[in-house]
């Protein structure tokens, strides 16, 4: 039976995700690293709620400001928003217009496009790269390497959601720090708690995160 209680601090996501049918359960295989999920979830479908898709670009846009103005800041100044395709073009639009940084992004490797960068930048200048989701990390390294042979510096990641198989420590090892709004485990644990889905189904969704071997 579903719970009416109001999601507690960032896990409105999780429910908003529910609601549009993002999440899905059952067999999939998303990339290299993730083989075998039982749990799929489409931040795509985002678009089609615009309310949503902007709390999220306030979302990050607080949790940015949170961790800069710490005395020992854990995110570096940026005057540029690099959105990596295709599903984190979406989520760095909304947080472009919502802070007003100027956004660019680069054509994807399968496109005769391949490695161009779209808008306006200065060499030197330091990039804040956004993705929906990062899973191995191997989308938001290839474009951070993109953008550093343009002469841009990116220091920092953001995205929705980490699925936990290695993006954060992929990252870190090349100096770049991740910041993430959600994990999968804890989507997982709120669709538990919440009544969305059964038992069964977050066991085998907890044994495949805590199967990983980087998290």
């Amino acid at each position: 039976m579903t719970r009416t209680t109001k999601p507690a601090g960032n896990l409105w996501l999780a429910e908003e995700l529910w609601k549009l049918d993002a999440i899905e359960f059952g067999d999939f295989t998303l990339g290299r690293t993730a083989v075998h999920s039982p749990m799929y979830i489409n931040l795509r479908r985002l678009i089609s709620n615009p309310k949503a898709l902007a709390r999220c670009a306030r979302i990050i846009r607080e949790e940015l400001e949170t961790l800069m103005s710490m005395r020992n800041p854990h995110v570096q100044p940026f005057s540029l928003v690099a959105g990596v395709p295709f599903g984190g073009l979406h989520v760095a639009t909304a947080f472009s217009l919502a802070v007003n940084t100027p956004m660019i992004y680069i054509h994807p490797p399968s496109t005769d496009k391949a490695d161009v960068i779209e808008g306006i930048y200065v060499r030197g200048q330091t990039c804040l790269v956004i993705d929906d989701l990062i899973t191995g990390g191997g989308s938001i390294l290839q474009t951070a390497a993109t953008l550093s042979e343009a002469g841009l510096v990116v220091h920092d990641a953001v995205t929705l959601l980490d699925r936990q198989e290695g993006g954060r420590a992929a990252l870190k090892a090349a100096g770049i720090n991740l910041i993430s709004i959600l994990t999968l485990e804890q989507i997982a644990n709120y669709l538990m708690a919440a009544g969305h889905i059964q038992e069964e189904s977050y066991r085998k969704a907890m044994a495949y995160i805590e199967s990983r071997p980087v998290r």
